[in-house]
């Protein structure tokens, strides 16, 4: 089969395309034919080995040859032990553990799946996962009134954020750059900032909650974005600002009033199928930048690290 592998960190030209055996899945495992991928921010890290975090499991060399965790294809073998689907199902889900989207077929544990349900395409179920976990999970108690603030709002996890802040009632500030402004604003964004002129950490608002998708600044100034009481979490930006919020969060927080901490993701089928739901009744809306196919994926990957792509870049591994 064809897949993507690199085997050193660095930018896109270290991806290749070989042919390489089909895997056999082990026990509790599924194997895909995988119809599409939905790449995120975390392949653009992988890829590059930074931040730090990104190489764990792989310091010197990448742990994982094929990358991409956001799967949706049909089902072509099961391992010893799964009993939630049967060949032919077509099935999505965050493949974060064993990645390797990017190929023709994928090996997926089956508890990081879920059943692709009627009237949701492939490229659309790719898109869900990793961001819908983080979008739900980010904006829990979020209410009429709460103002909120998404920094990173034009990407996958960001514009499905800012839809579900506004669902809620919430005033909601979108942070990205200029060229995603259309696009945040209409998502239902009431003030959209660009990153590169507007520092969201010194704007009159006090923010009831922070989620911030590309984190890199100080706990003093996530400090002072937040009203009395207000939240601050952050998921993905650079290794110091994270060790920042780690070791210094908790105790800026608590001497000022707010909440400054990291989201801890969870993951599973149960994390992200209830965006599935909201996608399918209208309440949500799912933009793909695009389309690639799997020669085409480096230049994909470029986009989604250069934050150049609208909502979530797809590749079609089999087109």
């Amino acid at each position: 089969m064809r897949a993507l592998v690199y085997d050193r960190y660095g930018p896109p030209d270290v991806l290749r395309l070989a042919d390489v055996p089909v895997p056999e899945p082990g026990p509790g495992q599924v194997l895909l034919e995988t119809e599409a991928v939905g790449l995120n921010l975390s392949d653009w890290e992988c890829l590059r080995g930074s931040p730090a975090y990104s190489r764990i499991g792989g310091l010197r060399r990448p742990a994982r040859r094929v990358l991409g965790s956001d799967v949706a294809g049909r089902v072509a073998a099961v391992g010893a032990g799964v009993t939630r689907f049967r060949v032919g199902d077509d099935v999505y889900g965050d493949n974060l553990a064993l990645k390797g989207g990017l190929a023709e077929c994928t090996l997926a544990r089956e508890s990081a799946l879920a059943l692709r349900p009627p009237g949701l395409s492939a490229v659309q179920a790719a898109a869900i996962p990793q961001p819908a976990a983080i979008a739900l999970q980010g904006v829990t108690g979020v209410g009429p009134g709460s103002r909120v603030l998404v920094n990173g709002a034009g990407g996958g996890a960001g514009s499905l954020a800012v839809q579900l802040a506004k669902a809620a009632g919430a005033h909601v500030t979108g942070v990205d750059n200029a060229s995603k402004a259309a696009f945040v604003a209409s998502l239902g964004a009431d003030v959209v900032l660009d990153h590169r002129v507007d520092d969201f950490t010194r704007t009159a608002a006090g923010y009831d909650l922070v989620l911030d998708l590309v984190a890199h600044r100080s706990v003093l100034a996530y400090r002072r974005a937040l009203a009395p009481g207000g939240r601050y979490r952050c998921v993905g930006g650079t290794t110091r600002a994270l060790l920042r919020v780690l070791v210094g969060g908790a105790v800026v927080g608590a001497l000022s009033g707010r909440r400054i901490g990291v989201l801890a993701v969870r993951e599973g089928p149960a994390a992200f199928t209830p965006m599935a739901d909201r996608c399918l009744a209208g309440s949500v809306r799912l933009h793909v930048h695009r389309e690639y196919r799997l020669d085409e994926a480096p230049a994909a990957l470029a986009d989604v690290g250069a934050g150049r792509a609208l909502g979530k870049a797809v590749v079609l591994p089999r087109a």
